[in-house]
């Protein structure tokens, strides 16, 4: 910055003005020494001449002079980070004026590219925050140039600038790294155990070169897939087929047995055919029913993502399925209450609320002593409470609770009433019949519209709490 005490007349002390005036009048002087030497001009005269040449281009060199230092001051200014509009309106010559406003606005076009940059960059760092699976970034000595949110939570340390293999020294990883880091390799996966990492969690990781065109010092991006997500939906699956398998191995040995039966020792026994046709039939039915119900649980996981569209009326289908079930209650010497609050009318898929009422009350009455009384009571609920594993609705919703009185259901079996195949041991040491398919197909439901299904059991009394958005949001 140019200090106004170290200025003359708005020129510099230091800029070199006076020895620019008296070189630009030395040709001048010459001619007027020659005049001089000759006797053409006297002395008094030459020097009162070169006087005067001094004077005008002083004059003259002085306004050019003061804009070059305003030009100056400016540039100054701008490199420092100040702008001062009012040195542009003290400039007179068109010149310096043009120049210094071609300055200002290619000032302002980088300025605001800087602005551009850093915005992108803010955004994409952002962008890889949100990013679930742990990402590094390293440059061609190995050093670590950018880290995601995940990343820097799994290895809990400053990953800022430091030596990848200080941070990962697993076998293996360094001789892979260095393939790729070398361009031997355009990209190399494999398993990692992080010995490091409390837990000691297991990855799949992958780590590819970025392309010729990818400008700036990242040159290999490491990914991390965490193989235990993995590793449970395969035992998921092993498990899924496993007891689907078991669920139907069993009726069909029976189904099996009798009707060799039937078809030897029993061939002529009319009573024996009779008995042993009436199991086949409930087998067959069993196993019907459990193939209907895998197909209705793949359909609706298949949907869970899709928005339903339908107008739905809970109070009416409870109304229906009570009316459905009363042959089924009067059997079990069973009274069914229901307590139904005004609702509005809820966004939802009919049939598969419909699906989810008919399996609550369905088992309610199939699991309650008999006679008891069973209660379903509706009422509207300012919002849904959170689930633990996804995203519920926001807003308003209706509140559905079906009660019964049946075994006693301790924390741990309510954990896993949702499970596929799960039941009660007292419930199958009492031969009740069941896919253990009913509430997983229910909570799957619930699920694809974002509600929610809270299970409590206190002395043998089981409520399941059901909340329904009024309209469906993800």
């Amino acid at each position: 910055m140019i200090n106004q005490d170290d200025e003359i007349l708005g020129v510099d002390k230091n800029s070199g003005f006076a020895l620019r005036v008296l070189v630009l009048s030395v040709p001048a002087g010459l001619i007027f020494l020659i005049l001089g030497m000759f006797d053409l001009l006297s002395i008094p005269l030459a020097l009162g001449c070169y006087m005067c040449i001094l004077f005008f281009n002083t004059v003259f060199l002085l306004p050019m002079s003061a804009e070059l230092q305003q030009i100056k001051k400016y540039i100054q200014n701008l490199s420092s980070g100040v702008s001062e509009e009012a040195l542009l309106k003290n400039m007179t010559e068109k010149e310096t004026r043009a120049l210094t406003e071609a300055i200002n606005s290619m000032h302002k076009f980088w300025g605001d590219k800087i602005e551009m940059l850093e915005n992108r960059t803010l955004s994409d760092a952002a962008v890889l925050d949100t990013l679930p699976e742990p990402l590094l970034m390293v440059d061609k000595e190995g050093h670590i140039i950018g880290a995601n949110r995940a990343v820097r939570q799994l290895f809990e340390v400053n990953l800022s600038n430091r030596d990848v293999f200080e941070i990962i020294n697993e076998a293996g990883f360094k001789t892979s790294l260095q393939k790729v880091l070398s361009l031997e390799s355009r990209r190399e996966d494999m398993r990692l155990t992080l010995n490091s990492v409390k837990g000691k969690p297991k990855f799949y990781i992958n780590m590819t070169t970025l392309p010729w065109f990818a400008k700036g010092e990242v040159v290999v991006v490491i990914s991390f897939y965490d193989m235990k997500k993995m590793l449970q939906l395969e035992q998921m699956q092993q498990d899924f087929v496993a007891n689907a398998s078991h669920e139907l191995r069993t009726p069909l040995s029976i189904i099996s047995g009798f009707i060799e039966t039937l078809q030897t020792t029993a061939k002529d026994d009319e009573r024996a055919r009779e008995k042993f046709l009436k199991v086949i039939g409930e087998q067959t039915a069993y196993m019907s029913a459990l193939i209907e119900d895998l197909l209705s649980l793949s359909k609706i996981e298949l949907t869970v993502d899709t928005p339903p569209e339908d107008k739905v009326n809970v109070n009416t289908i409870i109304r229906e399925i009570k009316t459905a079930m009363a042959l089924k209650m009067k059997e079990s010497n069973l009274k069914l209450n229901t307590s139904l609050a005004r609702l509005p009318h809820i966004v939802a898929d009919e049939h598969q609320i419909t699906q989810v009422l008919q399996n609550l009350i369905g088992n309610a009455v199939k699991y309650a002593t008999p006679d008891t009384e069973i209660s379903v009571t509706t009422q509207k609920a300012q919002s849904i409470p959170s689930h633990r594993f996804y995203e519920v609705a926001k807003g308003e919703a209706v509140e559905i609770a079906v009660t019964n009185i049946g075994v006693k259901v301790s924390e741990d079996e309510l954990a896993r009433l949702t499970e596929r195949f799960y039941r009660l041991q007292e419930h199958k040491n009492k031969n009740i019949k069941g896919t253990g398919l009913g509430l997983s197909i229910a909570s799957q439901i619930i699920k694809r519209h974002r509600g929610n299904m809270v299970i409590t059991s206190v002395d043998g009394v089981t409520t399941f709490t059901v909340y329904l958005p009024v309209v469906w949001n993800a």
